[in-house]
């Protein structure tokens, strides 16, 4: 292979808009937007070989769109609803929410030590006084705060928008593509196949992750003699915050740890090492599903999340999988690595 042959003038064009394209997605903020239409367009992907038997190509890319649109929509509309409800309930009141977050907290006192328990709110009052105080000197940041999640909305939706243009795009006529569009096509079928691959095998993970937590909370520790609040929630968490690669495994750990603690010290320990050794196993079948789909090592994924958070923060984390996966791809059709 001579690798000077095929770097055609278009081809070093399409790759540095690529690499210009990706710093952009990271700095501008584009990301939920970018990585929502890749899911869009890979679960079109992923469900038109299922629908096509019965119609034709492009009956089923427009099928599996409609399918999909309508089913976001649905649990965006169920998920408010069921906030709506909850906020209405019993349960869901902010009074009832401050009085089992204080029972919490005062039974955490028992746990902890006293240089640690000092610095915890003693009753109700005095933890409704600490959280009007906080919303009140960080008023400021909770309305950017809030700005931020609407344009994250608007991102997310626009991401899957453009995903779902681009999935129907792919068959409504034969492409005679020039050169140079003809390599920004292929980069992006790359980044889009590595999206695929990474997405898709830590949504397997994140499902071992919950079944193993699951079977922890729900089935050893009731058998033990010993009911954990908020079990159902801290699945839920598991699994969701599973998704994120190795930052979710932090998030979801820490709640459990907090929730445990509640309980007794002895059992947050308990908790915490559980956790850890189920980590270090899942560690190696990480590596051998992620590895096995984006041709890279787990030390390599862990190196890249590490640079690209120091780089550009909770995005850069959450990018560094993908990012790095099509790096590699790129490299490796060249037989440069």
């Amino acid at each position: 292979m001579h690798v000077a042959n095929k770097l055609s003038t278009p081809i070093i064009a399409s790759y540095l808009c690529a690499g210009l394209a990706l710093l952009l997605v990271l700095k501008a903020g584009l990301l939920v937007a970018l990585f929502s239409g890749l899911l869009l367009y890979s679960l079109v992907r992923l469900l038109v070989p299922t629908i096509q038997h019965k119609f034709s190509n492009q009956q089923a890319r427009m099928i599996a769109v409609v399918f999909l649109s309508v089913l976001i929509i649905f649990m965006i509309s169920m998920g408010i609803w069921g906030v709506v409800i909850f906020l209405r309930s019993d349960s869901g009141n902010l009074q009832s929410l401050l009085q089992r977050l204080a029972e919490l907290l005062e039974t955490s006192r028992q746990q902890l030590p006293i240089w640690v328990s000092t610095y915890l709110p003693e009753d109700i009052d005095a933890l409704k006084r600490m959280l009007t105080t906080a919303l009140r000197e960080h008023a400021g940041e909770a309305k950017i705060l809030g700005q931020e999640a609407g344009h994250l909305i608007i991102h997310l939706l626009l991401g899957m928008v453009i995903g779902s243009m681009v999935a129907l795009q792919d068959v409504t006529r034969v492409h005679q593509y020039r050169p140079f569009a003809a390599a920004l096509h292929q980069r992006t079928a790359y980044l889009a196949d590595m999206f695929h691959r990474v997405v898709f095998a830590q949504v397997r993970i994140s499902l071992i992750n919950t079944v193993f937590t699951g079977i922890f909370l729900a089935l050893i520790l009731p058998i033990a003699g010993v009911h954990l609040p908020l079990v159902k929630s801290m699945i839920a968490v598991t699994f969701i915050a599973g998704l994120i690669p190795v930052v979710g495994n932090i998030i979801s750990n820490t709640v459990i740890v907090i929730v445990s603690l509640s309980h007794s010290l002895y059992m947050a320990a308990i908790s915490l090492t559980f956790m850890v050794v189920i980590h270090k196993l899942e560690y190696f079948l990480n590596a051998k599903i992620i590895g096995s789909q984006v041709n890279a090592k787990a030390w390599e994924l862990l190196t890249a999340i590490l640079v690209m958070e120091a780089l550009f923060g909770l995005p850069g984390v959450v990018a560094a999988p993908v990012f790095y996966s099509y790096v590699k791809k790129e490299l490796s059709e060249y037989g440069l690595v």
